[in-house]
């Protein structure tokens, strides 16, 4: 049996879900301005379904995406506030687990024809690097949609001298190739042997494209897996500042659904899984259960 590495699930939908405020283009930023007591216990209840890695956060507060919303003051306070929530869920349980920052699409996700310069876009990945440091212990670069936006993540990443781990988003109905169209294989042979990437994933995408696309990982030469969402699939008109409230959740995708797919990727080879969007502490806990029973161990560091 394995040593997984188990990561959390998605923080957005399910933060929706807790909050009694309507979704703005500004959600992320204001749940955990005006609620973070939502996004600590969230944090905590996917501890506590066991989870080892936690994600900060930010996933929504890059420069250009508040700049886009008129709110470029809140970058800053709220890349601290995360990273305090974080650091004191796992305070509040005594959680030995490792916490990820999080390197997200700049300006939108799902549009590689939105990716900034690879410079450019290394430069604002590092300033968000800085911010985070001293909350984390690794930082993923996630939903890359194109090798030219890995690029400048993972770029952007190596500044804080910290592993990196490499998450790329692929198309809905072919899980060989990236939303670009790029293969998914060309786009493990560029950045594979980047400084300091320590492991390739697949994420944000549906599940069934994760099944077509994990065993391309194998011949990395480094740890790999995914965390899929639970969307039914990406709305065409789901463009950069858009919410949400465009796209649709599955209503198959139930904890034991979710685990029979990550159990196969496990079969795969994969020893990092975890969840996306609309994969909650209840599917996280089922995964537990379901590796462990298994004979796989739950660690937080391959």
């Amino acid at each position: 049996m394995s040593d997984i590495v188990l990561l959390d699930g998605g923080m957005g939908q399910e933060l929706i879900r807790r909050s009694p405020d309507a979704v703005t283009s500004l959600w992320g930023a204001v749940v955990m301005r005006d609620h973070p007591h939502l996004v600590q216990g969230l944090h905590e209840d996917f501890l506590r379904a066991g989870a080892r890695v936690l994600t900060l956060n930010t996933y929504s507060m890059t420069r250009p995406r508040l700049a886009m919303k008129d709110a470029p003051e809140l970058f800053e306070p709220m890349m601290a506030r995360a990273g305090e929530l974080a650091v004191a869920a796992v305070d509040a349980t005594g959680a030995d687990v490792r916490i990820a920052g999080s390197l997200p699409p700049l300006v939108g996700s799902y549009h590689p024809d939105t990716v900034l310069p690879v410079e450019e876009a290394a430069t604002q990945f590092a300033e968000i690097v800085a911010h985070q440091s001293d909350y984390v212990d690794f930082f993923i670069c996630e939903t890359m949609s194109s090798i030219k936006e890995a690029q400048g993540a993972v770029q952007g990443a190596a500044t804080g001298g910290k592993p990196i781990w490499l998450a790329l988003t692929t198309d809905d109905d072919d899980g060989t190739i990236l939303r670009s169209g790029e293969p998914l294989t060309e786009a493990v042979a560029a950045l594979k042997d980047a400084p300091q990437v320590a492991a390739i994933l697949i994420n944000c995408t549906r599940p069934e494209a994760v099944d077509q696309g994990i065993g391309l990982l194998a011949g990395c030469g480094l740890p790999y897996g995914a965390y899929a969402n639970g969307f039914t699939n990406i709305a065409e008109d789901y463009t950069p500042g858009s919410t949400v409230t465009k796209l649709s959740t599955r209503t198959d995708l139930t904890p034991d659904a979710y685990a029979d797919f990550a159990m196969g990727w496990v079969e795969a080879g994969a020893t990092i899984i975890g969840g996306c969007c609309e994969v909650g502490p209840a599917h996280i806990a089922t995964l537990a259960q379901r590796l462990e029973s298994a004979g796989h161990r739950l660690v937080k560091a391959l």
